[in-house]
């Protein structure tokens, strides 16, 4: 049974658009007691302040809300593509099940998604729990200090698991997808094969052509 608490629960996540790296979703809930104590800690949106900020923001967030963060590591990623085939659906996918995970113990009185698509897709992801609240999806949604708080709680998950994949495979991953990306990526298939790409990286990107060899863009 959900709590009594009303409130709001925001959602967002980390790891979209950077090659290397999991796919992490973050929902956290804020009352208006919540939120008063977000403000104490000057909390921000993940994009405006820097990576260290980001991990004390998390550890105090962590104190302070309920919370959820869903990890879709690079191997569960790639096979959950190459069955859905499409971007906005698998975030819907993700994004639902951290709602149905928080939605067991708190009882908002709506949700609000930082909007990445059609939000039918979130709509139609939603299991029998989330289907009972109120969905906002909206654009710059980080200024609600319930999706600050879980883009907070996202980023730093991903850059911790960033982090982990660059230690166990003792290589550098950066983040993003750009240049830098397709160099690191390069030096790791030539040093691993292209066989262990997909267990750090998301391979639907257009760097695995050009890492590989197989595209000129």
């Amino acid at each position: 049974m959900r709590g009594e608490r009303a409130g709001i629960v925001g959602i967002d996540e980390a790891g979209k658009g950077d090659y290397f790296g999991p796919l992490v979703i973050a929902a956290c809930f804020a009352d208006p007691e919540i939120e008063s104590a977000f403000e104490k800690i000057d909390l921000r949106e993940s994009k405006k302040v820097t990576d260290k900020r980001a991990f004390s923001l998390e550890a105090q967030i962590k104190k302070i809300a309920p919370f959820e963060v869903v990890v879709i590591g690079p191997e569960k990623y790639n096979e959950l593509y190459s069955k859905i085939r499409n971007l906005n659906r698998l975030l819907a996918w993700g994004h639902a099940r951290a709602l149905e995970n928080l939605l067991s113990r708190v009882n908002p009185v709506e949700v609000v998604d930082d909007q990445f698509g059609d939000e039918r897709f979130i709509e139609n992801a939603l299991m029998k729990k989330g289907r009972g609240v109120r969905l906002i999806q909206k654009t710059k949604a980080e200024s609600i200090p319930a999706v600050a708080a879980a883009s907070i709680l996202a980023r730093a998950e991903f850059l911790r698991r960033l982090d982990q994949l660059s230690k166990q495979y003792e290589s550098e991953f950066p983040k993003g997808a750009g240049e830098q990306v397709d160099k690191a990526a390069r030096k790791f298939v030539a040093e691993k094969g292209d066989a262990e790409l997909d267990k750090i990286a998301k391979i639907h990107f257009k760097n695995t052509g050009r890492i590989l060899g197989t595209s000129d863009k």
